[in-house]
């Protein structure tokens, strides 16, 4: 204990507020259920949200962000953000934007601090985005939230997810966020999990050598031919150094698994959304379990803390970069394989095409030069 915090101070926790959404989207790793418009949706007891901070914030906790399924379907969002001002906290929220209404952008810009809003849109026009998103009249409505945002002062980023019917779009999604005034774009993968297993199956979704030669291009190119942040999401290892840290730079991007906690719609507590599909990644639940005890006591969490980037395996533990990266993503690496030490399919897949970049690899011999390569990483 440092502080009166616990080593390992919770620093965030990740709303996953519905269990339904008002989209269809065939890429979704959490696959929530389809909600129509006409059903209520059913979503977290705002008197469970309400405990679950009070009990965080002497761990630590300086912010949450609020998902889903589709966080603004939730009955009382009003309410929840309500809590989050009072509360005095950091709020991001990642919403489709189809429900964002003007009243509802207001309460959004007041409810936390710097609040920070992403917006999904996978294509510059109605039917490559709503190919991706499965509902008709998304792509105008999500354009309005867009709108509503801005009005309301924001400058909210737009997430694209990348597959092969919209990997054309890319530059106009840019340009069309410029137009709408948004702050920063950020290019998501498919990821080989739930839906998204499919369109890999189906070859819907980017070689490893597309998405490697994609992100050179969108991040040597196109992120010098705006104003806007632009953030491609592949692992470290294939980021130059100046994508992380030059004045174009957009850091490291990590999600920092050691510091977060889920909470999912039902109550219970999870590694990430994640638990919605494998459920040793739940560990407990906000009405029967004190939220210390699950974060100090919980195994699993433990097997993260200290000593996680020396027990990565495969490519990862061959990678300088794995003290910073971490993987990647420990979610969906354990979904793939059921071990929580697993490699990132993504460098995975670039080591068999014999694309992972050499320089970022561990010498198998080590040099003087290496050992100071190490030192510097926590080797």
């Amino acid at each position: 204990m440092e502080n009166g915090l616990p080593d390992y101070p919770l620093k965030q926790l990740y709303f996953y507020l519905t269990e339904g959404c008002n989209l269809k989207c065939r890429h979704c790793w959490i696959a929530p259920k389809y909600q129509a418009p006409d059903k209520p949706a059913q979503g977290l007891d705002v008197g469970l949200f309400r405990s679950i901070i009070a009990q965080a914030k002497p761990l630590g906790l300086k912010g949450v962000k609020l998902t889903g399924g589709e966080p603004l379907m939730h009955p009382a969002i009003f309410e929840l953000l309500e809590v989050i001002r009072t509360e005095q906290i950091h709020l991001s929220v990642e919403t489709n934007g189809v429900l964002c209404t003007p009243q509802l952008a207001v309460a959004l810009k007041g409810a936390g601090k710097n609040t920070f809003v992403s917006v999904s849109l996978d294509g510059a026009d109605a039917d490559t985005h709503e190919w991706v998103r499965g509902v008709k009249g998304s792509f105008d409505a999500v354009l309005e939230g867009i709108r509503n945002l801005v009005k309301a002062g924001f400058r909210p980023q737009v997430i694209m997810t990348i597959m092969q019917r919209n990997r054309h779009q890319i530059e106009q999604v840019v340009r069309l966020a410029e137009q709408l005034g948004a702050g920063s774009v950020k290019f998501n993968l498919v990821q080989p999990l739930e839906r998204g297993v499919a369109m890999h199956a189906a070859m819907e979704t980017l070689s490893i050598e597309e998405l490697v030669e994609l992100g050179r291009w969108v991040e040597t190119t196109l992120s010098f031919s705006t104003k806007l942040r632009i953030f491609y999401s592949n692992p470290m290892a294939f980021r130059p150094l100046g994508a992380m840290f030059g004045d174009k730079g957009n850091g490291c991007g990590l999600c920092g698994i050691t510091s977060i906690l889920g909470v999912l719609a039902d109550g219970s507590y999870a590694l990430c959304g994640i638990g919605e599909s494998v459920p040793e990644l739940v560990f407990g639940h906000a009405a029967k379990d004190r939220l210390e005890d699950v974060w100090q006591q919980t195994p699993l969490l433990d097997e993260l803390r200290g000593g996680f980037a020396s027990k990565l395996e495969g490519i990862c533990a061959d990678c300088l970069l794995k003290n910073i990266c971490l993987g990647s993503c420990v979610a969906q690496n354990y979904y793939r394989s059921m071990s929580l030490w697993a490699p990132h399919w993504y460098c995975e897949e670039a080591r068999k095409a014999g694309i992972f970049p050499e320089e970022r690899l561990k010498p198998q011999s080590v040099t003087s030069s290496s050992k100071q390569i190490d030192g510097m990483l926590g080797w």
